[in-house]
């Protein structure tokens, strides 16, 4: 049973409604299709389930929602609250576009209002600079930069050292990306025979046993195509699409990822184009991600977890396992980041007795 959201890491929580699946504070299922979602609360995102039990609890979640009052819906989405808090999202028969907006629409206006919550704050610290008064306000005001350049130093080196996606490339080899890198990849167009693909920026030493501060100098770049790449996408462009945007960008975001039904032939066609985009190229080094335009960034990423989910719904449904684990070893890798070993065995220690 997974209890970790594949995208953030967070933990997923835990209901006592649905006794077939007692993980998640939100679920959205789709009795049609046999779909079953846990929505993770803190960064919106839809984690598909691959479990055994789905069914029994697909089926607990259609009888629990139709006995609840507590409940609105349109023609093709319902939305219920039951006793514990636990809310239900039961999906009908939408439209692609429809779905889409209304599944991605909360994941990136709720990054967007985080950020906003952010940018308002500072604007509030400095307006309020001026009104305590020249002395105090030019002290206050120094103390304000002075902060602001410890904390955007301690982002800037903790964001070098940070795991945020661990991929696996060529004859099992186990590349670690941090977050400072992310900001470096490229889009690769097709090329002969080679489809569409990534040039993936990451540090020159995987050994978990080097000390932070050790950490290679020289990062190293290694390309992945096809598969390899829409599983990097699915893995990266959350990081890119951090701060979310606004209604109209999103519904252009839509427009663009249900164009075509193919989610490999709508990566192609922007890796061509973007190949072209001068714009889009950084002094040579290629298509950066980067600077693509917010609703490509958008869709490409709406497009590569709708891949995702269809190779788990074909039957590979291992891939989901497999990321759901690797999401917890890297929550793990974070989280033990900048605490010595002797803690780490310690802390080891007190879970064991109390397992």
């Amino acid at each position: 049973m997974y209890s970790t959201c594949l995208f953030c890491k967070n933990n997923l929580g835990s209901n006592e409604a649905i006794e077939h699946f007692p993980v998640g504070r939100r679920l959205a299922f789709d009795t049609a299709k046999g779909r079953l979602w846990v929505v993770c609360r803190r960064c919106e995102r839809w984690n598909l389930t691959p479990l055994e039990e789905r069914w029994e609890a697909i089926e607990e979640c259609e009888r629990s929602y139709r006995g609840t009052r507590l409940r609105v819906s349109t023609d093709h989405i319902g939305l219920a609250r039951l006793g514990d808090g636990l809310e239900l999202v039961r999906i009908g028969t939408p439209l692609r576009p429809e779905f889409a907006a209304w599944r991605y629409g909360d994941q990136f206006g709720a990054r967007r209002r985080r950020n906003v919550v952010k940018v308002g704050a500072l604007i509030l610290a400095g307006a309020a600079v001026p009104a305590l008064g020249p002395l105090m306000g030019v002290s206050i005001g120094i103390g304000g930069v002075n902060l602001y350049n410890v904390s955007q130093l301690a982002s800037g080196m903790y964001g070098r050292v940070k795991v945020v996606a661990q991929l696996t490339v060529g004859e099992g080899q186990v590349i670690r990306i941090r977050d400072h890198d992310i900001r470096e990849t490229v889009m690769l167009p097709p090329r002969g025979e080679l489809s569409w693909g990534l040039r993936v920026t990451h540090q020159g030493t995987t050994d978990l046993a080097t000390p932070w501060w050790r950490y290679a100098r020289f990062a190293e770049q290694t390309d992945v195509r096809g598969d390899e790449a829409m599983w990097a996408a699915a893995k990266l462009l959350p990081r890119l699409n951090r701060t979310g945007a606004s209604a109209r960008v999103i519904r252009e975001a839509v427009a663009i990822a249900t164009r075509r039904e193919d989610p490999a032939t709508s990566f192609s066609v922007t890796a061509r184009i973007a190949a072209k985009q001068m714009a889009w190229n950084d002094f040579g080094k290629g298509a950066m991600l980067v600077r693509m335009p917010t609703e490509i960034l958008l869709a490409l990423e709406m497009m590569s977890h709708e891949d995702s989910e269809r190779r788990a719904l074909e039957g590979e449904l291992y891939l989901l396992e497999e990321a759901w684990r690797e999401a917890e070893e890297i929550a793990g890798i974070s989280d033990n980041l900048f605490l010595p070993a002797e803690v780490s065995t310690k802390l080891a220690e007190m879970k064991h007795r109390s397992e």
